[in-house]
């Protein structure tokens, strides 16, 4: 029976991360460019710096899983030049870019990707010892 689920969950987990990350970059991009982003979000991670980590955390996780770990520097450049952009963009919405929103942003990015990787290792090591 495991041997159908595992293959199975992967793919779902593959398939939702891919999919899931398209709106996960449309809510990010709008939180950041948003003149007046809700309070209610700031109030539940209190320090902002938090936020722009887990955001861009999540980002880089769902691009390496969506992609099953290709071209994952790419993907991590991507996800680092897209927090960096909207940074920029903010001058010209009325908001302040800050440099320490950029360091929470690529710093969440590595942190995602590392786990990424980390996660798509084992499930690669899972594999080989049920081969044996």
């Amino acid at each position: 029976m495991a041997e159908k689920f595992v293959p199975r969950l992967r793919y779902g987990i593959k398939r939702a991360a891919f999919w899931l990350l398209w709106p996960a970059i449309a809510v990010i991009v709008w939180g950041e460019l948003t003149p007046r982003p809700p309070q209610e979000i700031s109030e539940l991670l209190g320090w902002d710096k938090a936020q722009h980590f887990i955001a861009y955390f999540g980002l880089a996780l769902m691009a390496v899983l969506g992609w099953s770990g290709r071209r994952v520097f790419a993907l991590l450049l991507a996800v680092v030049a897209l927090g960096g952009t909207l940074e920029i963009l903010q001058a010209f919405v009325g908001r302040d870019a800050e440099w320490g929103d950029m360091l929470a942003n690529t710093l969440g990015a590595v942190t995602g990707t590392i786990l990424a990787l980390a996660l798509l290792a084992a499930a690669r090591l899972v594999d080989r010892r049920r081969a044996e």
